[in-house]
């Protein structure tokens, strides 16, 4: 049974090309990048190249990307990192609600160690109201922390506006794009970003590997003890041939970025269109304008969504009921409770998000099916 694959907001393939560039540095160039010889000089200047590459898709420089083992810690080290040094500045940090956990969770933990945090609401399209937080920012404001967009709902939020504010009152802004790389287009120095988190398997990197970028002259304190890799902020030996690779897609994804998302446009609003006129009690969340091109969130009324992706699964497709990182989770999603969905809906809720490799006969496989397991 050919395998239709609909959840590449919770992984993607790895790219040939890029498997491909990784290869020698399994075997041939399997030096330690920190190491004097050839061996490791020649691992250090890869590394160096797919720096490079990182920092020219979001017009950094070389020197303000750091490479970790996926988005979740760089949202860690970003947050953390930030806070423990810069407490001495102030102790009141401001995310949303609707944040992935890497960013919900450090900002717990940072409250039980003295810190004061706002969550932001959203309206139902999932934005954020930039009223609230201008009025929500205190003299004790250090730093604040909202998604690009979100991984549920696709939704987009307004990053240019948060950074002019965070700018003029000269407060630190992270934001977590592992959703946007590859889909928005990012410039950290026109938006005002001071730090942003990315992860390698969200476009056709392989999984283990990430990068944050953060703006030269930022403090920020290292997690992890150990050697001083990653100018003395990463402890650990590098994982040299996933960096390569990382590097490698994120020069691809930009090299054919109009291409590519207008295929996944394209894509996502014929499913839409078709979900709508065909099946009854259906409601899209997100913002239907301001959203991740490949992103169709769409909730079914009195249908059980774990029920639903075991059904599809049974035709060979591939697909989520929320969040890939809380399959496990029984609870319902907080990002669907925020924007104030009904519990029959957010039971029901189906996310797909389309990649390179689908194809218009993969989304009519997809309704079909879909329509005869819900009727």
């Amino acid at each position: 049974m050919k395998i239709r694959y609909f959840d590449h907001a919770a992984t993607t393939p790895v790219r040939e090309e890029v498997i491909k560039e990784m290869l020698p540095y399994f075997g041939i160039e399997y030096g330690n990048a920190s190491v004097m010889y050839s061996l490791g000089r020649n691992a250090k200047r890869a590394m160096q190249d797919a720096r490079r590459r990182v920092a020219k898709a979001l017009n950094a420089d070389i020197n303000e990307i750091y490479f970790t083992s996926c988005g979740s810690e760089s949202d860690n080290l970003a947050i953390k990192g930030f806070a423990y040094a810069n407490k001495d500045k102030g102790n009141h940090i401001i995310t949303t609600k609707i944040e992935h956990h890497a960013v919900i969770d450090s900002c717990r933990t940072l409250e039980k160690q003295g810190f004061n945090v706002t969550y932001l609401g959203v309206d139902e399209q999932g934005r954020i109201n930039l009223e609230e937080l201008i009025n929500s920012i205190t003299d004790k404001t250090i730093l604040v922390s909202i998604m690009f967009a979100n991984n549920e709902i696709g939704t987009i939020e307004p990053i240019e506006e948060i950074g002019k504010i965070t700018k003029e009152r000269k407060i630190v802004f992270h934001t977590d794009a592992v959703q946007a790389i590859g889909n928005v287009r990012i410039d950290v120095k026109k938006l005002n970003i001071d730090m942003l988190s990315l992860s390698g398997h969200k476009f056709y990197s392989p999984k283990g590997v990430g990068a944050l970028y953060v703006k030269d002259g930022i403090k920020f304190t290292k997690l992890q003890d150990g050697g001083g890799q990653e100018y003395n902020k990463r402890a650990g030996t590098e994982n040299v041939a996933e960096i390569v690779g990382l590097g490698k897609a994120i020069d691809i994804i930009y090299n054919e970025f109009d291409e590519y998302n207008e295929k996944l446009k394209k894509l996502r609003d014929y499913y839409i269109t078709r979900v709508k006129n065909e099946i009854k009690d259906s409601k899209v969340n997100g913002d239907i304008v301001r959203r991740l091109p490949g992103n169709a969130n769409i909730s079914f009324k009195n249908v059980m969504g774990t029920k639903l992706l075991f059904e599809l699964d049974k035709y060979g497709i591939c697909a989520s009921s929320g969040s890939a990182c809380s399959t496990d989770n029984l609870e319902p999603s907080h990002v669907l409770t925020a924007i104030g969905l009904d519990n029959t809906l957010i039971e029901g809720t189906l996310r797909v998000s389309f990649g390179k490799d689908n194809s218009i006969e993969d989304v009519d496989y997809l309704v079909d099916k879909l329509k005869g397991i819900i009727n």
